[in-house]
């Protein structure tokens, strides 16, 4: 017997004054069976960082990710299908960015594991053709203390103001802040 899903339901009501946009989004997602909660979470902080202001060109939407290798974490894919935002997490190989770049106009990458600097080392001087992609990096422990404010159904007020997330639950409050490792050059 196969292992099913676990569900997670997110409220989120974004404030990010960095970019200036603003929105209350309902979020249903699947753990899958070989991913981790912190994984998890590093998908909502993404896609609160990214999360378009409008859907003018189609809306950010959680993908196959892990259950399927040709699918993102996240994505953002206008009305003919065109891929406009491809959102990976994780430590991925050069050859899937690669793959990511060809077929995105923007490509994210949000790394955090407590060895990142292992696989960053590595990867870094293979990456500085990929013009389109970002790579940030979320520290562990920050995601590790935004584990202990999240149960199956969470309503969160996520703030972002320069540079720095900031999650409330109503009683209890984290604070992230992500590092870019590279700047996209083309916008």
């Amino acid at each position: 017997m196969a292992l099913k899903a676990t569900i997670y339901k997110a409220s989120l009501r974004i404030a990010d004054m960095d970019r200036n946009v603003y929105g209350d989004h309902g979020l249903t997602l699947a753990l899958h069976p070989s991913e981790t909660v912190i994984r998890l979470l590093v998908r909502v902080l993404a896609f609160a960082l990214v999360v378009p202001g409008d859907n003018l060109r189609g809306a950010l939407e959680f993908a196959q990710g892990l259950a399927e290798s040709d699918e993102p974490d996240l994505w953002q894919r206008d009305l003919t299908g065109q891929i406009v935002h491809w959102v990976e997490v994780g430590e991925p190989d050069v050859r899937v960015l690669a793959r990511a770049c060809g077929r995105a106009e923007r490509v994210s990458l949000f790394a955090h594991s407590p060895s990142w600097h292992v696989w960053w080392g590595a990867i870094e001087p293979k990456l500085a053709r990929l013009s389109n992609l970002a790579v940030w990096r979320l520290p562990p422990e920050h995601v590790a203390d935004l584990e202990a404010m999240t149960d199956r159904s969470v309503q969160w007020q996520v703030n972002i103001q320069d540079g720095v997330i900031s999650v409330h639950d109503g009683r209890r409050s984290v604070e992230v802040t992500p590092q870019r490792l590279k700047p996209a050059s083309v916008a």
